[in-house]
C-alpha cells in the first residue's frame, strides 16, 4: 500500500473477492438542506429518540457508551435508504477522505505490509523520507516510541496512515531493519507536502497509441489527466487507450472536465436529476479539448463504478470512444458530503446521474452486495451472453447504436476473464510472496538492474527456475498449499508477474505495465481494435 494513496497496479484477484463497497461514489458540493414540509414529524422524532437516549442514560441498568448507541442507530437509519448513502463517524473522516485527497502531508514513502511487518517499497524521490536515508526493503519496527511489527501490533494500512502522516514540519523518529545491517537503525523524518497521483501510467504502446491508466478521480485526477493527454501527443500520440478498470469514482466535475478534453462541440456529457430541482444539473462541452481527433478505446471492468462509468457512458453515447471489457459496477447516483457538528460526516445521495441518451446506470438494490459474486456464479464475467440486458431500458447513442440503462456500461466489446493462471497466483498474492520476492531480488541485484536498460531487460531478462523454486520456498514457509496443477497453470504468469514487479523497482510504472499486459486479456483485445473505434468516432 502506497503512503499516497494509490491503487495497487495491479491486484490479482478472482472476481468473487472484489471489494463491492465502492463509497468513494461520486461527490458534489453542494448547499445544506432548506426547510421541509415534514418537519413536525422530525421535530417528534428527534424529541423522542433524545427521550430515549436521556432514559438509558439515566436508568438503564448497566453502564453503555451513549455515543456508540447513536452511531449505531444512524448506521441502521440509513439502511432503509440506499446503498450508497452512508454516516461517517469522526474518527474516520480523514481515512475515508483520503481517495479523494490531492496533496497531504506525511513522510513520503511507499510501503506493503508482508506478514505483520512494514516493508518500504521505496523512499518517494525527493521526499522527506529519501533525505533521511530510508532504503527500499527497510522494515518499519518502531515508530517513535511504539513497536509496529509483529502479530501483536498488527500493522494494517489505517493504523500506518495515522503514524506516518502528520502535520508540515513535524518529526517523527522511525526505527527500522535493513538486511546488511548489523543493528537497528534510526532515522528522523522530518514531514512534508506529498503529492499524491491518480495516474498511475501514461507512455506510449507503439509510435502512434497512447496509453494512460486513471485509478480514481480525486482532486487533481483532471490535472493530471490534461498533463499526460499533452506529454503523449507531443510524442506523437494519434490514438489514445484510457484504462477506467477497478476505478472507483469519485469527484464528478473532474470526470466531466475529463471527457471535455475528448468530445468537440457542445454536446451532452451528463445531467442530474433528484427531488425537485434543486440538484438538477446538466453538463456540456465547452472547451476546445487536447484530443478531439484520433481513435480512443476505454477499458472497464466490474470495478469501474460512478465517475468512471461517467465518463465511459458519455463517450460512448456521444460515438467518441469504443467501449471494451466487461460490464461496469452500475452506481448512477450523486452524494452529497455534509459535515455534521461533531466532525463527523453524512454523505447523502441526493440525485441520480444520467449519460446523454438517458441511461441511469444503477443497478438495482437488492442483493445489491452479492451482485459481483451473482456475476461470477451465472458466468457474466466469462460470456457475454450470460449478460441480462433490460429491454425496457433500451436508448440510442447520438449516431443510433442501441445502449442499455439500469445497470452498469455494458460494453461495446466484450472480453471474458481468464482465470485458469489465477488460481495459485492469486494465493501467492494475498501472502504478498510476489511483490516480497521481486524487492529482496531488486535490493540483491541494486547495482545491475540499475544499470541496465529496459529495453534490455524486456528483452533478456528471464526469471529462472532457481527464481521460482525461492518463491516456492517462501509459499511453504507462508503455509500456502502446494497444488502442482495450479501451480503450472499460472507458472507462466508468475514469472510474467515477478518481472514485471522488479522492473517496477528500477523504472516505476512505465516498465511495470508493458511487462504485465502480456497476460492482459482486455489489453490484448483492444490494442487490435482501433479501427473499430476509429470508424465509431468518425
Amino acid at each position: 500500500m502506497n503512503e499516497p494513496i494509490q491503487n495497487s497496479p495491479s491486484q490479482i484477484r478472482l472476481p468473487l473477492l472484489l471489494a463491492i463497497a465502492l463509497s468513494a461514489g461520486v461527490l458534489i458540493g453542494a448547499t445544506m438542506f432548506g426547510g421541509s414540509k415534514n418537519i413536525q414529524l422530525i421535530t417528534k422524532g428527534y424529541t423522542k429518540f433524545r427521550d430515549i437516549l436521556t432514559h438509558i442514560d439515566q436508568s438503564y441498568v448497566d453502564t453503555v457508551d451513549t455515543e456508540v448507541l447513536i452511531d449505531y442507530s444512524i448506521d441502521k437509519m440509513l439502511e432503509k435508504l440506499d446503498p450508497h448513502t452512508v454516516y461517517i463517524p469522526a474518527k474516520d473522516v480523514d481515512q475515508a477522505n483520503m481517495q479523494l485527497e490531492g496533496d497531504f502531508d506525511g513522510i513520503g514513502i511507499e510501503f506493503n505490509i508482508f506478514r505483520d511487518t512494514i516493508i518500504v517499497v521505496a523512499p518517494l524521490a525527493g521526499g522527506p523520507s529519501e533525505t533521511a536515508g530510508l532504503q527500499s526493503g527497510d522494515q518499519i519496527i518502531q515508530v517513535d516510541e511504539q513497536l509496529v511489527a509483529g502479530a501483536k501490533y498488527k500493522p494494517d494500512t489505517p493504523k500506518v496512515f495515522r503514524l506516518l502522516r502528520g502535520k508540515r514540519g513535524s518529526k517523527v523518529k522511525l526505527t527500522v531493519k535493513r538486511r546488511q545491517a548489523k543493528s537497528l537503525l534510526e532515522y528522523t523524518v522530518t514531514r512534508d507536502k506529498i503529492p499524491s497521483y491518480s495516474v498511475d501510467a501514461d507512455f506510449m504502446i507503439d509510435q502512434q497509441t497512447g496509453y494512460i491508466k486513471v485509478s480514481r478521480f480525486a482532486a487533481n485526477t483532471y490535472q493530471e489527466f490534461k498533463e499526460s493527454l499533452q506529454k503523449l501527443k507531443k510524442q506523437g500520440m494519434k490514438q489514445l487507450m484510457l484504462d477506467l478498470r477497478d476505478n472507483p469514482g469519485g469527484y464528478m466535475d473532474r470526470a466531466v472536465n475529463m471527457v471535455d478534453e475528448l468530445v468537440g462541440g457542445d454536446v451532452k456529457i451528463v445531467y442530474t436529476d433528484g427531488k425537485g430541482t434543486r440538484y438538477d444539473s446538466e453538463y456540456f462541452a465547452h472547451i476546445n479539448g487536447i484530443f478531439e481527433k484520433g481513435a480512443v478505446i476505454v477499458l472497464i471492468d466490474e470495478g469501474s463504478a460512478s465517475a468512471s462509468e461517467i465518463v465511459a457512458g458519455a463517450l460512448q453515447d456521444n460515438d467518441r470512444a469504443l467501449i471494451v471489457g466487461r460490464r461496469s459496477y452500475g452506481k448512477g447516483l450523486v452524494q452529497m458530503p455534509i459535515d455534521l457538528s461533531d466532525g463527523s460526516e453524512l454523505r447523502l445521495t441526493i440525485s441520480r446521474y444520467y449519460t446523454p441518451s438517458g441511461r441511469c446506470i444503477q443497478k438495482p438494490y437488492e442483493n445489491y452486495t452479492e451482485d459481483l459474486k451473482k456475476r461470477y456464479e451465472t458466468g457474466e464475467l466469462f460470456n457475454a451472453d450470460s449478460i441480462k440486458l433490460n429491454k425496457s431500458l433500451k436508448y440510442r447513442t447520438l449516431k443510433g447504436r442501441t445502449v442499455y440503462g439500469g445497470g452498469g456500461i455494458t460494453p461495446d466489446v466484450f472480453v471474458p476473464l481468464d482465470s485458469t493462471h489465477l488460481i495459485y497466483l492469486n494465493e501467492l498474492y494475498k501472502q504478498n510472496i510476489v511483490r516480497e520476492y521481486a524487492l529482496n531480488y531488486y535490493n540483491e541485484n541494486k547495482a545491475k538492474l540499475n544499470a541496465m536498460k529496459w529495453q534490455d531487460f524486456h528483452k533478456n531478462f528471464a526469471v529462472n527456475d532457481q527464481m521460482l523454486n525461492a518463491v516456492l520456498s517462501m509459499a511453504k514457509s507462508a503455509k500456502i498449499p502446494f497444488d502442482a496443477k495450479a501451480y503450472e497453470a499460472s507458472k507462466k504468469a508468475l514469472q510474467l508477474h515477478i518481472k514485471a514487479y522488479i522492473a517496477r523497482s528500477v523504472w516505476k510504472s512505465e516498465g511495470f505495465y508493458p511487462i504485465i499486459f502480456e497476460l492482459d486479456e482486455v489489453y490484448q483485445a483492444a490494442i487490435k481494435l482501433f479501427d473499430k473505434a476509429k470508424k465509431i468516432s468518425e
